[in-house]
């Protein structure tokens, strides 16, 4: 492994807190600055890790010569300016979901990385859980055989949350469940056509005009014979939290347990009928990682669950994937290739749930995703 250290800046410390400590594990990381508008939390974070350069305004972070990467953990309305000036200012981008939430502001990043030569990674947290992992471990050894069909889901009750979430429409935030089905066999989606179903209470609806309790797509992968078929509800659905990702082929099928923390099922097709089913544990993925990291998958990062942030502990740790995502955006930066996901995927990935969403409002029109979502 190449000892060549990247300067890292975390933006955002509500989330963004629980990679403090990977990124100073990281032998190509130095965690090297830390901005939150809160000066008091600022200082709370950067004493307890010891980090030492502190920002409270993005724009001044990004002045700093000494910043190579920024790692954007803000609300979901800043991602795309944040990562659209970082980019501007010369710096590679590891941002969490979604990109953005438009198909301009996507396509503007996109360009700019084509422009500029940076990187950009969207930090999808369900194509490096252990479970997606375990079954894409499947798929390239070709236990599954030939995949016939995909499908996601990401429910989850968001009362109580920001004020940007009140109304949401569920297929603004749907990377968690596109990102496995796309990311399974690397595919990208072609076309969509989604429908709302139900409807949330009257207050959310003004918020973003939008009334749907679920919201149900089909993709249509490029260049494939296959579809996937995902759902989302955020408001007003009975439903513990789940992120699910089933995969189903000639051989084998996996899927998601329907209660939070058992285990996944695989079925193996020709057996005799009670024996197709078998409860399996997903294997934990660590061995991939460098050594001084290894731990994260597991645990580690917060010394308490009282100090643990909302999503990681009703997400179930978000299946032990931060410290492979920062893995995968550092080795990247260090080898000089293009991360999974890229600006591109992770623009056809979004734009996936933006389409959706205008499909749904026409009744399930059929609509493709942009040239610019699209490798050549």
């Amino acid at each position: 492994m190449s000892d060549q250290q990247i300067n890292i800046a975390i933006v955002g410390l509500g989330f963004g807190a629980e990679f403090i400590p990977i990124f100073q594990r990281h032998p190509n990381a130095n965690m090297y600055a830390i901005c939150q508008r809160t000066q008091s939390k600022l200082d709370e974070v950067g004493d307890e890790f010891g980090i030492d350069k502190r920002y409270t305004d993005y724009d001044e972070l990004l002045k700093d010569p000494d910043v190579d990467a920024v790692h954007i953990n803000t609300p979901i309305p800043n991602h795309a300016e944040q990562s659209i000036k970082a980019l501007k200012a010369g710096k590679h981008v590891a941002c969490t979901v979604p990109m953005a939430t438009t198909v301009e502001e996507c396509e503007e990043i996109v360009k700019l990385v084509q422009e500029t030569g940076l990187t950009y990674m969207m930090m999808e947290t369900v194509i490096y859980a252990r479970e997606f992992l375990f079954m894409k471990e499947l798929y390239e050894k070709g236990e599954l055989g030939k995949v016939q069909f995909l499908k996601a889901s990401h429910q989850q009750d968001m009362d109580g949350w920001p004020n940007y979430w009140p109304g949401l429409p569920p297929m603004y935030y749907a990377t968690h469940c596109v990102g496995p089905v796309l990311g399974l066999t690397r595919g990208e989606a072609e076309y969509v056509s989604c429908f709302g179903s139900g409807t949330i209470r009257e207050e959310l609806h003004h918020h973003y005009n939008s009334p749907y309790a679920v919201e149900t797509t089909h993709i249509k992968f490029k260049d494939s014979d296959l579809s996937a078929h995902i759902y989302r509800s955020l408001f007003d659905v009975a439903r513990q939290y789940r992120e699910s990702f089933e995969v189903y082929g000639v051989k084998k099928a996996v899927e998601w347990p329907l209660i939070e923390g058992e285990p996944l099922v695989v079925h193996t097709a020709k057996k005799p009928e009670p024996e197709i089913p078998e409860k399996v544990t997903s294997p934990d993925y660590a061995h991939l990682l460098p050594e001084p990291i290894q731990g994260f998958t597991t645990g580690g990062v917060y010394d308490s669950d009282d100090n643990q942030h909302l999503s990681f502990t009703q997400g179930a740790g978000h299946g032990g994937s931060h410290p492979h995502l920062v893995h995968e955006f550092l080795d990247a930066l260090v080898d000089k290739r293009s991360p999974y996901p890229n600006a591109q995927q992770s623009a056809n990935m979004t734009c996936v749930g933006i389409i959706a969403h205008e499909s749904a409002k026409k009744n399930g029109e059929v609509m493709r995703l942009p040239e610019f979502t699209l490798s050549k």
